[in-house]
């Protein structure tokens, strides 16, 4: 009966640590190995962009005219009267640039207001320019840590999950991601962000540190029959939450939260039963024997597996860290298969990952299917070490030794890119639940940049999924209506987009003067998408359309009961994301006076 279980054990181990076929050590780059695409700060999203001011430069007289300038009395006429009678237009202050400052009364979409001062130039020709006195907002810059470069996964880039722009809102701060993995080392770039932890291993053999359970979660090494110890544990959570700006070393996703290391991975592996009381455990919920957690995780990350179906140990395991509020992350496994057949990435409630090389193609090894939910950075070395994944390790060979760094490649690493972004929606959201954050996950992802057949909803997006759940409060998941049908509130943001599904007509409302809608549509590469607006026939409504990025490609704003049309060709080689918005300029408002028209084509 023992061998049985040993036998089970190591098949399970080998997935599970993803050591035999999940990662790959590769050379460590040096620090200062140069880099020319190092990542930019990003700015809002376009639903940030809003003012209530405008700047306006008069000349002294109006050209070609023989009498003096108006008075601020007209002129505060000339800009309220677009903005209709119950306007409150205010002067505020003379610039040393000669232009003044004026407030509007309220705060309205940059591209409302662009249209706004536009109208005031035609009316008034005394004004030399007029344009939006814009907000600005702080931008995360790139940490001081010098080998932020190599973190190719996190940059604002094709590939990059595009951490910067994420940060902007949060980096982690109160929330708590468990590690169920080979433990931890008290790593110099990783120590200040490990909190409590416990070793769940009950088998003194497959331990290796001389003794069965207990609080001390540190990885004495993981070598099996030959193979060196991995450090697995411990470069995942380098990726959570490796100190970002200490100057040294790298930054993890989510550098601001907490790693709380749960040893269920030892010499050869680990048990299916260990596994599960870590994650009954780490999610807060109680175990026989083991002190309560006093550092519950809001996230679970497993970057283990083995093959066959999900048993119902795991599945209990799950379902019960959910019910204690857990998102459990899971990596899809490194066989190249479909995860079907890989546990637990094919339990219920769980959000599986798949892997992508900085190509953004799925990497070889990376399991598939219709159960991933979708896909982030892996890694991919068989160009070169530097396509890996790089995190803290220890230079020992079997027993721990220096702290280190190297390059590994697997789902394993993909599925911590996830666990941090959700640590990161948590900390602005606390109150979303599991299904809403792995469906904020999944409706957020951009769409792949190459060949990722089976890879899930898209390419992670971690500023998409932090501001979606930062504008949500405590929503369900969004609604996606099929073509020709409804708007549906809320979706004025580009993060509440209503989902456009295939080509047709939709009918909608401006509820109020300050009222946008936003439809997202996924248009295959060579397309051409288009939307025609059709207001009512004294509304005057406008359009414009957005990349995946958030950059508007086309507009048009024509005048009162006009048709606004636009289009755009996708030139690129993948199905890209486009999103069309409705902005109010004058008109109706309500169900029946703002109803408008909405074609949408591809």
């Amino acid at each position: 009966m023992h061998s049985s279980f040993l036998a089970r054990t190591c098949s399970v181990v080998a997935a599970s640590a993803l050591v035999a076929t999940s990662w790959v050590l590769a050379p460590s780059a040096t620090a200062d190995d140069p880099d020319p695409a190092a990542a930019p700060a990003t700015a809002p999203p376009v639903d940030a962009a809003t003012t209530d001011r405008i700047i306006v430069k008069y000349r002294s007289q109006p050209l070609g005219a023989t009498a003096g300038a108006a008075t601020q009395d007209d002129r505060e006429t000339v800009i309220e009267t677009p903005l209709g009678p119950d306007a409150d237009v205010e002067f505020v202050r003379d610039t040393s640039l000669g232009s003044q400052v004026w407030a509007l009364g309220e705060e309205l979409p940059v591209a409302e207001v662009e249209a706004l001062v536009a109208e005031i130039a035609a009316a008034d020709p005394t004004v030399e320019y007029a344009e939006p006195d814009r907000l600005m907002h702080p931008l995360a810059a790139a940490p001081n840590d010098p080998r932020w470069n190599d973190l190719w996964a996190l940059r604002t880039s094709s590939v990059g999950i595009n951490v910067l722009g994420a940060w902007d809102l949060t980096r982690g701060a109160g929330v708590n991601v468990a590690v169920i993995d080979t433990g931890y080392r008290p790593h110099a770039d990783l120590a200040a962000n490990i909190v409590g932890g416990f070793d769940m291993i009950a088998d003194s053999r497959m331990s290796n540190d001389g003794n069965g359970r207990d609080s001390d979660a540190r990885d004495p090494g993981d070598s099996c029959e030959g193979r060196g110890s991995s450090w697995h544990g411990t470069h995942v959570a380098g990726t959570i939450s490796a100190v970002a700006d200490n100057g040294t070393g790298l930054a993890g996703v989510a550098p601001a939260s907490k790693v709380v290391p749960v040893r269920v991975l030892g010499t050869c592996g680990g048990y299916t039963s260990d596994i599960a009381d870590g994650m009954v455990w780490a999610s807060g919920g109680s175990v026989a024997g083991v002190p309560a957690n006093p550092n519950p995780a809001r996230v679970l990350n497993l970057s283990l597996g083995g093959s066959g179906a999900c048993d119902t140990t795991s599945q209990r395991a799950i379902n019960a860290a959910r019910s204690n509020g857990s998102v459990v992350v899971v990596a899809a496994g490194n066989s190249s298969t479909n995860v079907s057949g890989s546990n637990p990435a094919n339990c219920s409630g769980v959000v599986a990952v798949a892997s992508y090389g900085p190509t953004g193609s799925r990497a070889y090894y990376s399991n598939y299917g219709s159960l991933i939910d979708l896909a982030a950075p892996g890694g991919d070395t068989s160009s070169g070490s530097a396509g890996g994944i790089l995190s803290t390790v220890n230079t020992g060979t079997t027993a721990p030794a220096a702290d280190s760094y190297a390059y590994y490649q697997g789902t394993s690493m993909a599925a911590p890119h996830v666990a941090a972004v959700a640590a990161l929606m948590l900390s602005v959201n606390p109150a979303l639940t599991p299904d809403q954050v792995e469906s904020m996950l999944r409706s957020t992802a951009r769409p792949f940049v190459a060949s990722c057949g089976s890879c899930g909803s898209g390419m992670l997006d971690a500023n998409a999924a932090v501001r979606a759940a930062a504008g949500t409060g405590n929503p369900g998941p969004t609604p996606e209506p099929p073509a020709g049908t409804v708007e549906v509130e809320p979706n004025d943001t580009l993060a509440s987009a209503n989902r456009v599904a295939a080509p047709g007509t939709w009918t909608g409302s401006m509820g109020s003067r300050s009222d946008t809608d936003f439809f997202s549509m996924s248009v295959p590469a060579g397309r051409t998408v288009s939307a025609s607006l059709t207001p009512g026939a004294s509304s005057d409504y406008d359009l414009y359309l957005y990349d995946g990025a958030g950059r508007q490609v086309a507009r048009s704003t024509l005048g009162t009961g006009r048709v606004d049309s636009v289009s755009v060709r996708n030139s690129g080689g993948s199905t890209a994301t486009y999103t069309a918005r409705v902005v109010y300029y004058s008109g109706g408002t309500g169900a029946s006076a703002g109803a408008y028209s909405l074609q949408l084509g591809w």
